[in-house]
């Protein structure tokens, strides 16, 4: 018998249960089109069928910001004129404004904070002692995504100064932003110095994002976080208004969940930019009609494909991952790759150690020299060099928690006195380590690539100025997302793609995070 108090009671038991499902539907869908983990692809779809428009996909990131950077502290600051781009990109679509049928026209992108905008948002590298700093102009990276019509976001939160404040930093940590966390473990490593820019993309709290990498700064962040990360080769992308480490291996690289949408990012960035001499020279590896075209579900066949066992599978690899990548070999082979294991690249675990290699004593003396030069070129600036960083440090000790952590790389590097003999042994010592090592290995065995667990490959890549792409490969006990990298020579990204591309359609590994669901 169905008594009225019953009845009273089913009623509002499915009052709660709409009201729920409105909420999450007020997350998850716009115009009823569900932006959560949409390709670039599926949101132009939209807007072409009127179910979103640019402000409505802002606004949806703006919410999810909102929602859940509290618990991820994946980014520093938002645009306060993102809606007002948005409104911008939606009249010009409206128009037929030419370009706004571009791949990234009315998308909203994140971009680390070491890339410079000239527009209300700050540049700090995730310290306070470059708060208020004004730059000259847009990064040169920055520039080429206005003129593709992307809207810049916000600041992703970073590893601060990209670990070289200190080697006691935890990764994805910042005194301004926080410690970031891993959206599929919070007590797991995000990695980094990219971390915000990987959790945010993986986290959906935008779709692409721009990461800077070093040696492994955004190859292993993308590792961690189960999402697309390009190091392109170092030039390919200008390096102009980005705070400088080491001009011989910084490089600038797209974040995507996909590696279409990672490919369309690099699309747009790559090129000439007088501001960066190293472009002029690696312009001549850009393929006529860009990247897009070697997006090829066919792209394993008849690839010749490496695997150093010693050390990438050896140590650091659990049995569930293990077993994973075996699973994955297994897959390349019935693609048509043709896999060539147990291979070695000589000396490399000289490569690995970065004393011993010589990148340290680089980098150390590059760094100040390179970033004085960007300190003093900016507008407005607290700090004009790196003892004026180190001063204040010392001055805000609370405030940078400098006591906690520390500041001994700024001091190493201070005490460096331009590139010398030191420094020019140990630069020609990582040329040898390249040109005796990956290069020889590449070049004698005719492979296109290699294929590693995760970052670990990432100091083979860095000192010889090559690109890599990461493209999520499972998850361990825990859930921890881990990736597979796909490196080779200067100028190999059309490979690269090919392989990276037909390796994720064939796989299909990456899937949202478990926890963050509203």
């Amino acid at each position: 018998m169905v008594t009225k108090t019953s009845q009273r009671f089913h009623l509002r038991l499915i009052l709660l249960v709409l009201t729920i499902l409105s909420k999450s539907q007020t997350i998850n869908l716009v115009g009823g089109f569900s932006i959560r983990e949409a390709t670039l692809d599926d949101l132009h779809l939209a807007f072409r069928q009127n179910q979103l428009t640019s402000r409505k996909l802002v606004e949806f990131y703006i919410r999810e910001i909102n929602r859940l950077n509290p618990i991820l502290n994946a980014i520093i600051e938002v645009n306060p004129d993102a809606l007002y781009l948005a409104d911008k990109a939606d009249k010009e679509r409206k128009a037929n404004f030419p370009g706004s049928l571009s791949k990234l026209h009315g998308i909203p992108i994140l971009v680390k904070d070491l890339i410079g905008t000239k527009d209300k948002l700050n540049t700090t590298a995730g310290s306070f002692a470059l708060l208020g700093s004004v730059v000259p102009r847009d990064a040169g990276v920055v520039s080429k995504l206005r003129n593709a019509g992307a809207i810049i976001l916000g600041k992703a939160s970073m590893t601060e100064w990209a670990s070289l404040r200190s080697l006691n930093i935890p990764l994805g940590w910042s005194a301004r932003g926080g410690q970031g966390k891993n959206p599929y473990l919070l007590s797991a490593t995000p990695c980094g110095s990219s971390s915000g820019s990987a959790i945010s993309v993986a986290a959906n709290l935008v779709s692409v994002s721009l990461g800077t990498e070093t040696d492994g700064s955004l190859l292993c962040p993308a590792s961690y976080n189960s999402v697309v990360g390009i190091k392109p080769t170092v030039g390919l992308t200008s390096r102009a208004g980005v705070i400088p480490f080491s001009p011989r291996q910084d490089t600038i690289g797209p974040i995507g969940r996909t590696v279409s949408d990672a490919v369309s990012v690099l699309d747009a960035i790559v090129g000439l930019d007088y501001n960066d001499q190293a472009t002029t020279r690696a312009s001549k590896y850009i393929p006529p009609g860009g990247y897009k075209q070697f997006l090829k579900v066919d792209g394993l066949k008849g690839k010749r494909l490496g695997i150093v066992r010693d050390p990438f599978f050896t140590s650091g690899t659990g049995s569930l991952q293990s077993q994973a990548f075996e699973n994955h070999f297994q897959t390349l082979r019935e693609k048509g790759e043709i896999l060539i294991d147990n291979l070695e690249i000589a000396n490399i675990y000289e490569i690995l150690n970065i004393t011993a290699s010589g990148e340290a004593t680089a980098i150390l003396a590059e760094f100040k020299l390179y970033l004085n030069q960007y300190l003093k070129k900016l507008v407005v600036s607290p700090v004009r060099s790196l003892a004026d960083v180190i001063a204040f440090n010392q001055r805000y000790p609370d405030l940078e928690l400098t006591e906690e952590y520390g500041q001994e790389v700024f001091l190493a590097a201070q005490a460096t006195n331009g590139i010398g003999d030191m420094e020019k042994a140990a630069i020609l010592n990582l040329e040898r380590l390249s040109r005796e090592g990956f290069e020889k290995l590449v070049t004698e065995k005719n492979l296109d690539a290699l294929v590693s667990p995760g970052p670990d490959v990432s100091p083979v890549l860095a000192i010889g100025g090559f690109p890599g792409i990461n493209v999520p490969a499972g998850y361990d006990d825990d859930g921890v997302p881990f990736g597979i990298n796909f490196g080779g020579l200067k100028g190999s990204e059309p490979k690269l793609i090919e392989v990276a591309y037909s390796f994720e359609q064939a796989t299909k590994v990456r899937k949202q995070p478990p926890t963050l669901q509203p």
